[in-house]
């Protein structure tokens, strides 16, 4: 017999209340302050690599990532690139306001956005936020010889969220060279420290490139380009797609169980040549990092989504964060996903798939593209844990366990881990 609430969630969000009641507790640890790397090693592919196949953990050092890769895989990475998101203001009180970009509102495209010149909007958190009740907040910069004047000004909330208008003058400098000017680069708050000019640099993958992230793809951390071009040399085809990170991935879960947890929106982009490289790879895929993982199996549910809906818009195309769970898609195999995508982006005349999602990925959840991951190690009771704990079956905790009895370092600058699947 059926629940009161099991109903409740099968009838008002139609997504199986199974995955709805998987309880957040049960995906805790102890984690102390002393296993939390605060700063990244100095080289960086000489962290640890934990590795986990057929259902056993070992170790090595992530120099020798190469030695683990199927043959002839496909190595997908996150190229988004990590901006200056935090801009401090001070009040003539002496109250210290800070404006937390997260995702441009106008223009709405991050390129054009980043090129706007004179003003523009965002989406942006905002610190501190009962000091500044009304009106406009100012401070001067120096950009090159100009001196410039930037105000900020809150035109409406959205939830916990506020539309921020930036206007600048002189007009003739980019947003993107206010953010580089003004910006602060945003670290994790778990590393209970201010940003130093070294993270300027130890922030960033060595192949990042499209602005637009306010947290990096971490597991992408550990790459150099001596490893790159192993892997070339190695025969491994290496791709890129671009999502970029919001501050929801920092988010933690703070309900009893993971279906009261709300998932934030991340933009994700991938080039047509990617798509057609993952349909020739199928079966070997190796996705690198927890952004790439819900970027590659968001492209699954798109091109399920266009089974359903051959004509569907690009608003339409938005993968929302019980989509998995709801079996209102026809459940085809992943090829034909594939080649749905490459269909719409012939039939509109388009060169890459532009979209965005709030896929969740939990226990359960059954992984379309994505073969083998590269990732660090994640904070308990949260989100990105789930994701790594339905792509081993459940089998995490043998996983921690052994990273936390064998010196093993956590979060972003952290160690790795290789998760083979199964």
């Amino acid at each position: 017999m059926r629940t009161k609430i099991q109903f409740m969630f099968e009838k008002e969000i139609g997504t199986p209340a199974t995955v709805h009641q998987i309880n957040i507790s049960e995906y805790d640890y102890p984690l102390p302050d002393d296993r939390i790397a605060k700063f990244p090693l100095h080289e960086r592919d000489k962290s640890k690599l934990l590795t986990y196949r057929n259902g056993e953990a070992g170790e090595s050092v992530f120099s020798r990532i190469a030695d683990f890769l199927p043959e002839k895989s496909l190595i997908v990475f996150n190229n988004t690139r990590v901006i200056r998101a935090r801009l401090l203001f001070a009040k003539d009180t002496g109250a210290q306001i800070e404006v937390f970009c997260l995702e441009p509102e106008e223009p709405r495209d991050y390129a054009m956005n980043f090129q706007a010149c004179g003003q523009c909007r965002w989406t942006c958190l905002v610190g501190n936020l009962k000091r500044w009740k009304e009106g406009v907040l100012e401070r001067t910069l120096l950009i090159g010889n100009d001196t410039v004047k930037l105000t900020v000004e809150r035109k409406q909330a959205h939830g916990h969220t506020h539309s921020i208008l930036f206007r600048w003058n002189p007009s003739s400098h980019t947003f993107a060279e206010i953010l580089e000017t003004a910006g602060v680069l945003p670290i994790p708050p778990y590393l209970n420290r201010k940003t130093e000019q070294s993270d300027l640099q130890t922030y960033q993958t060595v192949y990042s490139k499209i602005k637009g992230s306010v947290a990096a793809p971490t597991a992408g951390l550990h790459f150099t380009p001596e490893i790159l071009d192993t892997l070339d040399r190695r025969g491994f085809i290496r791709e890129e797609i671009t999502l970029h990170v919001g501050a929801g991935t920092f988010k933690p879960v703070q309900t009893g169980t993971i279906g009261e947890h709300e998932m934030h929106t991340e933009f994700f982009s991938v080039d047509r040549p990617v798509i057609a490289r993952l349909l020739a790879h199928a079966g070997r895929v190796t996705a690198v990092g927890t952004t790439s993982v819900r970027t590659l199996e968001s492209l699954y549910y798109t091109g399920a989504m266009l089974a359903a809906h051959p004509d569907a818009t690009p608003e339409m195309l938005a993968i929302k964060q019980w989509t998995p769970y709801r079996n209102e898609l026809p459940p085809i195999p992943a090829g034909d996903a594939l080649r749905n995508i490459l269909n719409y982006l012939d039939k509109n005349n388009l060169e890459k798939l532009t979209a965005s999602t709030r896929i969740i990925i939990v226990p359960g959840y059954e992984f379309h593209i994505v073969n083998n991951m590269i990732t660090n190690f994640h904070q308990p009771k949260s989100t990105l844990l789930l994701l790594v704990s339905a792509f081993v079956k459940g089998d995490w905790k043998k996983i921690y366990d052994y990273a936390l009895t064998h010196g093993f370092r956590f979060l972003s600058y952290g160690d790795a881990s290789f998760l083979a699947g199964g």
